[in-house]
């Protein structure tokens, strides 16, 4: 079993990785931000620390708990719009981070926060908006529209 000490650290880490992606959320106007995200990496981290090698159904409860609040965060908004989801999917890998940190790789959860920040700012840094696909949609036809010979035909 790890020092109270190393214990600590891990919950601390998770807590820190986890705001930073809240903060991000904050910033955008999401339904959750730094705090509900502080709030889920550190208790991952912790429950995943200190009860996590011992009993792997501990990381599945965390799981389990993580997609109910991702559910309670999508809703449907004006004209049957879907919101939310990429909070949820935010929410889903900040738990992920605290289950990671919480085993003690701590520069793996670090590694996998910079990923999370980096595709929740794909559409805000100039040179990753290159890779965001909205870009390119107008190039594309919708997926309800029947290709232009089956139009034709009708």
């Amino acid at each position: 079993m790890p020092s109270d000490a190393t214990l600590a650290l891990r919950i601390g880490v998770g807590f820190a990785l986890a705001f930073a992606i809240g903060y991000e959320r904050e910033l955008r106007g999401s339904a959750a931000g730094d705090r509900t995200f502080a709030l889920v990496g550190g208790a991952s981290a912790a429950v995943t620390a200190v009860v996590g090698r011992s009993s792997p159904q501990a990381i599945a409860g965390v799981i389990t708990g993580i997609g109910f609040i991702g559910g309670g965060v999508v809703f449907h908004g004006e004209g049957g719009l879907i919101k939310g989801v990429t909070t949820a999917g935010a929410v889903f890998a900040v738990a992920g981070v605290g289950v990671v940190v919480g085993m003690g790789h701590l520069w793996l959860g670090a590694l996998t926060a910079g990923l999370v920040l980096l595709v929740l700012e794909l559409r805000n840094v100039p040179v990753l908006r290159l890779l965001d696909a909205r870009r390119y949609e107008a190039r594309f036809r919708d997926d309800y529209e029947p290709p232009a010979e089956v139009r034709r035909r009708r």
